[in-house]
């Protein structure tokens, strides 16, 4: 049967698809919104016209962001390392880039700007806690600028990272605040960029819901980091600071209780699942989130919070740790069964076989519906680096015998020279 896409859902669904595998790893052209496609879809079914248009003048601005992406690429300069300077532009409602102030940078003094100077911050605060917990430098690991751009469009609805920089909207003011708000959104969408630069996880299903799950995951640690949170203290939400009063103590995402972020008249119930049995099988297109990776990132949310809890303490550190580590070695491809395993083998290279921490971590999986084959990953893991010690023991042989032969070579033209004398 063919499939209809009603206006709504194309109006939702991006323009462009997402970068796949031979584009992801270190490019920047997807952008990565905090508000997913099917809240978006929800509130341009509201009843409330305001809360209707704000909707659509979200979607048509992240839009035209898209097609202006490509030329200003054409124009991106090729500076080198920054260590993760900050400068914050203020686009004053346009949505050109291009057109924005300069509204602070890091030598220059705070401004009377409130969203300058938190989103300032925000990125201040990533880029410390992957320098000193993660010893990575910047997003790229080689001290990428972080540029933001706050007040973007009006009314604008969401907030995200498009490979280059991050964007903050103001928010419709009725459902929605200023997104510079939190901590944990600028976090989440930054990570995006790590992902980007380090495994290049594809916008497609389960990878691409991993992709989702490590800015969840990593969005939460910079905040409990910042507040100095242990993992039982921490309320693991992910968004609560961007709604207005109107909608309480909701948030956008639960770690602690996938499914359970929201449920309300304006944005619906909170779809996410907590368990493999409840995996929603969606089509891999636009209109439905690129087979759910909003949705189905719930499930590695919840295997990262019971990972947690179970070992104790501050969760940047031991399951922090693993699961970067993790994600460094994971492919494009990586689905949950293999991110599961690697993270069960990441945590025995870094604490032990059968430690405490490994422990934890196969039995977190396993309480959402993988089980965690260590073995396997193990298995396939000592096979890439017995191959790495082929390649290198191959190139060692070779370098040997090109030696050998350069030895005979000035052997033989020292012989010739001496030819030559006698004659």
């Amino acid at each position: 049967m063919t499939e209809i896409v009603s206006s709504r859902e194309s109006a939702v669904a991006p323009l462009s698809s997402p970068p796949r595998a031979s584009a992801m790893r270190g490019h920047r052209n997807c952008l990565h919104c905090i508000l997913p496609p099917h809240v978006m879809k929800k509130l341009l079914d509201s009843e409330d016209s305001e809360i209707r248009q704000a909707a659509l003048d979200t979607i048509v601005a992240s839009e035209q962001l898209r097609g202006e992406r490509n030329v200003r690429t054409l124009f991106a300069s090729s500076s080198g390392p920054a260590d993760g300077r900050r400068t914050i532009f203020a686009c004053n409602g346009s949505t050109d880039l291009l057109s924005a102030e300069l509204a602070r940078s890091e030598d220059g003094a705070p401004s009377g700007d409130g969203s300058v100077n938190r989103a300032f911050d925000g990125l201040g605060k990533t880029y410390q806690f992957y320098k000193s917990v993660l010893g990575r430098n910047s997003i790229d690991d080689r001290g990428m600028r972080l540029n933001g751009y706050v007040h973007y469009g009006r009314r604008y609805n969401n907030a995200f990272w498009d490979g280059d920089e991050m964007v903050f909207g103001d928010g419709d003011g009725k459902l929605f605040t200023d997104f510079t708000q939190s901590l944990d959104v600028i976090g989440h969408e930054l990570t995006h960029g790590v992902t980007q630069f380090t495994a290049g996880l594809v916008y497609h299903k389960q990878p691409g819901a991993l992709n989702e799950s490590m800015s969840d995951v990593f969005g939460s640690l910079i905040k409990q980091w910042s507040l100095k949170q242990s993992a039982k203290e921490a309320d693991w939400k992910v968004g609560a600071e961007i709604f207005t009063p109107k909608i309480g103590k909701d948030c956008l995402r639960s770690l602690k209780e996938p499914g359970s972020a929201y449920d309300n008249p304006y944005l619906g119930k909170d779809p996410q699942p907590n368990h493999m049995k409840k995996y929603v099988q969606l089509a891999d297109d636009g209109a439905h989130d690129w087979g759910g990776v909003h949705i189905n990132s719930g499930i590695p949310n919840k295997a990262f919070y019971l990972t947690a809890t179970k070992i104790g303490g501050n969760a940047w550190e031991a399951p922090g740790h693993i699961w970067y580590q993790a994600l460094k070695a994971s492919s494009d491809q990586t689905n949950f069964q293999q991110f599961a395993d690697m993270t069960a083998v990441q945590a025995g290279v870094l604490h032990g076989a059968n430690s405490a921490e490994q422990t934890a971590v196969v039995a977190a999986w396993n309480e959402v519906g993988i089980r965690v084959q260590v073995q396997a990953a193990a298995s396939g893991r000592i096979a890439e680096d017995a191959s790495h010690e082929n390649l290198s023991d191959t190139l060692a042989l070779l370098l040997g015998k090109v030696e050998v032969i350069q030895a005979q070579l000035r052997k033989l033209n020292g012989d010739a020279d001496e030819g030559r004398k006698v004659a």
